[in-house]
């Protein structure tokens, strides 16, 4: 058994204390949001953590009433002084697994040489850089991934920027929703993981995962796991969107991987029709069955809970996280040494 499979299969076990620990410093949260004149959130990561700062983005726009912007870290170190006007009446939140990537440091050290902008860290471990000069931390070590890919660290901070949004717009259904959803989390992987393989574990040379709204940022972050697990070619798209180009990188060597939702579901399982046409390999996900068009998937994934779309994308990251780990086995590929990389990056 791999490291990084160990950590997978514990992220449940990490959401229960995320969710947990979140809920006792909502007050805190709060406390720091009214005492400042926040009008906006700018969120900031590198990699993985730029894609979870798509989707908390969004959410933050969508749950908690405010104007978000997402930036990736090296382009704010790089260029501070060309979004500084983003940084008026705004808060910095930066997810970071270890909280000492260089680039996050470094651009929130640019930002505040002009202005006095307050900072949220919500990091891996206790004590970090990011912490420090942060002026509210928020510290998940039971989260932490010491594996060099990321995956239960990832689902965790996807939780706890989603709660933060939440508690901003005082979302009391998305936080029952997410409960409910960490529950269920270990049955569920249990259920679906030895299909998933299955499905995976074929000579495919790409992946496509389709997704929108608040999980097209998550979807992101499943690319870059397959990417950097199974050393695949995986790019993320909305899910209408891929027929606007993507559509030609759609062949019989794909793994698509999709989201699909109640709302214009016709336009969804047409689009499912259109992909299978073309030979890949598909799989759905969906909260319930009849979201799916099952003579136009070869696997459908169902969580079987009528949740809040952003609360998905809990029991939705761990298909790419599985087909990755199948897809790296299948290659003779160690998941804990991949070519190239490591834990994060320092400049």
């Amino acid at each position: 058994m791999s490291l990084t499979y160990s950590e997978v299969k514990k992220q449940y076990e990490a959401l229960q204390q995320t969710y947990d620990y979140m809920l006792s410093k909502r007050e805190a949260i709060a406390t720091f949001f009214a005492s400042k004149n926040i009008t906006s959130a700018i969120f900031a990561g590198c990699g993985s953590s730029y894609c979870l700062s798509q989707s908390a983005a969004l959410s933050m726009k969508i749950r908690g009433g405010l104007s978000a912007t997402a930036l990736a870290g090296g382009d704010l170190m790089l260029n501070a002084e060309r979004y500084q006007a983003l940084f008026r009446d705004a808060v910095l939140v930066a997810p970071s697994r270890s909280g000492s990537t260089s680039e996050v440091i470094h651009a929130a050290n640019a930002i505040r040489k002009n202005q006095d902008v307050p900072i949220i860290a919500i990091s891996c471990v206790a004590g970090s850089g990011l912490s420090k000069l942060s002026d509210l931390a928020l510290e998940l070590p039971w989260a932490f991934d010491h594996s060099v890919c990321q995956t239960r660290t990832v689902t965790n901070l996807y939780l706890a920027n989603l709660m933060l949004a939440a508690f901003v717009g005082q979302d009391e259904a998305l936080l029952q929703d997410l409960k409910q959803a960490i529950a269920l989390g270990d049955a569920y992987m249990e259920r679906v993981e030895a299909s998933i393989r299955e499905a995976a574990s074929f000579e495919w040379k790409s992946a496509v995962l389709l997704a929108d709204g608040e999980l097209q940022g998550l979807a992101g972050e499943g690319a870059i796991a397959l990417t950097e697990i199974a050393n695949a070619d995986a790019h993320a798209y909305h899910l209408l969107d891929v027929r606007h180009g993507p559509m030609v990188t759609v062949r019989k060597d794909t793994l698509v991987i999709a989201v699909l939702t109640k709302d214009g579901n016709d336009y969804q399982q047409d689009l499912m029709k259109d992909i299978k046409a073309r030979g890949a390999k598909v799989v759905a996900y969906a909260a319930e069955e009849k979201h799916i068009p099952s003579q136009y998937v070869d696997l459908a994934v169902v969580s079987g809970q009528a949740l809040d779309v952003a609360a998905q994308g809990l029991p939705f990251i761990f298909i790419p996280q599985i087909a990755a780990l199948a897809k790296a086995e299948l290659l003779g590929i160690d998941p804990d040494q991949p070519d190239g990389l490591v834990s994060w990056v320092k400049l």
